[in-house]
């Protein structure tokens, strides 16, 4: 386990932050109609917006990028990412993006029919977008314990496997396109998926001809909270959990911006060759060739030395325990967060923070303006119901979000600890404002719901 203090890296390159004033900040996110989307990068102090291509690399990815081949057929970088993944899932056939949507879309045009459902413990945003652009209808089988914040259980990115059960058989197995399992679950406040749920949902699906496919963007921190907490795998190597994960799915699609620790980056590996075929002729015509798939050769050699890094066990237990004292430090300052922390981010509940804010005057979205006016501090709403209702596409009725989360994620070897513990005393300053933080409301917004996650314009309530 992580002890403070102990971090299995040192500090060898900076990056300067320019910090401003709360009054700037208030002028800067009135100016930026309350959406992030809109501010400029130096102009907010500590960004954990999101974990996604934010990652510092190491000495070695940065000797790696010298060495990248720019062939356009067969560079040599390929093939060590080549290797990397196979090692990494025990899948034969790798097919490299240039981020994970890319891999998402390649995925999903592959195996969605029109007309089709789409199974998950809970989508997060890019697959459901894709889902729904292709004429699919995206459902979540979270457990009811996930809709519970407050409730500290072990591995509440579970799918429900009575709901699955249901599911396929009231739809059909037929008119299933496949069964998405996120590992971690990004939806349900980054929690973990554990292996008894993984195999049993894996079980049932291919038992009724339904394809299973991983979403693995941050598969080593669940097999990192595989195993510390599921009996039976403390012994086990994170590779040799990694492995078993990847034995239950038919293939995985991953960001790498995230575990893969680049800055740029996507991959897809299967051993059905039947689908590498379909899926690489969608990479040929999309992203590039087969031994690229939109990318430089520099960053195929980073990404093939970021994945076997992010697969350290040292690496991981300080990965997971920055983020487990960051919920700590929030707990002790009265802050509701979701309980347990996961592998990736802490979610703040706001509608515990500003109990006097209803959903629809956009609760978590209020306390991600807050927090970057009193600290520079920014976080992201998700999931919440200015980014995550939907639209039901056979009834037209609004489905609201179930969770008004504030997502605050922590950049992999970015923030120190005294960072980290600044960022608990800024949301903690938000929180005290109380009754004096007023809701939102729409000025404008996008007609796509998809776009309508990132972009819109809001306006404080009087």
């Amino acid at each position: 386990m992580y002890e403070k203090g102990k971090t299995p890296f040192k500090i060898k390159v900076v990056e300067p932050i320019k910090w401003n004033t709360r009054e700037e900040r208030q002028k800067i996110m009135e100016e930026a109609h309350f959406c992030q989307a809109y501010i400029p990068a130096e102009k907010i102090p500590i960004n954990l917006s999101t974990d996604s291509g934010v990652t510092a690399m190491s000495q070695e990815q940065w000797a790696g990028m010298m060495l990248g081949d720019e062939s356009y057929f067969g560079c040599k970088n390929w093939f060590n990412l080549e290797k990397s993944v196979q090692d990494f899932t025990g899948y034969k056939y790798v097919l490299p993006t240039h981020q994970g949507r890319a891999a998402e879309n390649i995925v999903c045009t592959t195996l969605i029919k029109k007309g089709d459902t789409v199974l998950a413990n809970a989508h997060y945003g890019s697959t459901e977008g894709h889902a729904r652009r292709l004429g699919a209808n995206p459902v979540n089988l979270y457990t009811v314990e996930a809709l519970r914040p407050e409730l500290s259980v072990d591995f509440k990115g579970n799918i429900d496997i009575d709901k699955l059960k249901k599911a396929i058989k009231e739809i059909g197995s037929k008119d299933i396109s496949f069964l998405n399992m996120v590992l971690e679950n990004n939806f349900t406040a980054g929690q973990p998926v554990s292996m008894a749920n993984l195999r049993e949902a894996s079980r049932i699906a291919h038992e009724n001809g339904i394809k299973v496919v991983i979403d693995s963007a941050r598969v080593p921190e669940n097999a990192y909270i595989i195993k510390e907490k599921e009996p039976g795998y403390k012994d086990k190597s994170i590779r040799e959990i990694c492995h078993e994960i990847f034995s239950y799915g038919d293939l995985m699609h991953m960001s790498a911006k995230k575990s893969g620790l680049v800055n740029i980056g996507g991959l897809i590996a299967t051993n059905d060759k039947d689908l590498y075929d379909k899926m690489q002729d969608l990479l040929l015509m999309f992203e590039g060739f087969v031994t690229y798939g939109g990318l430089a050769g520099r960053d195929l050699e980073a990404l093939a030395i970021g994945i076997n890094e992010g697969l350290e066990y040292d690496y991981l237990a300080y990965r997971v325990g920055q983020v487990e004292y960051f919920g700590e430090l929030l707990r002790d300052r009265g802050v509701p967060i979701y309980e347990p922390p996961g592998g990736h981010a802490i979610y703040v509940d706001a509608s515990r923070v500003y109990p006097h804010i209803p959903r629809e005057e956009f609760v978590a979205q209020a306390l991600v303006v807050q927090t970057y006016i009193e600290s520079g501090v920014m976080g992201g709403e998700s999931p919440s119901s200015l980014g995550f209702s939907r639209t039901d596409p056979k009834t037209g009725k609004l489905t609201p979000c179930p969770f008004e989360l504030v997502r605050f994620c922590i950049p992999r070897r970015v923030y120190t600890d005294s960072q980290i513990e600044y960022a608990a005393d800024g949301i903690k300053a938000a929180m005290d404002k109380g009754k004096s933080v007023k809701g939102l409301r729409f000025k404008w917004r996008p007609k796509s719901e998809f776009s309508g996650i990132f972009f819109y314009q809001l306006e404080r309530l009087p």
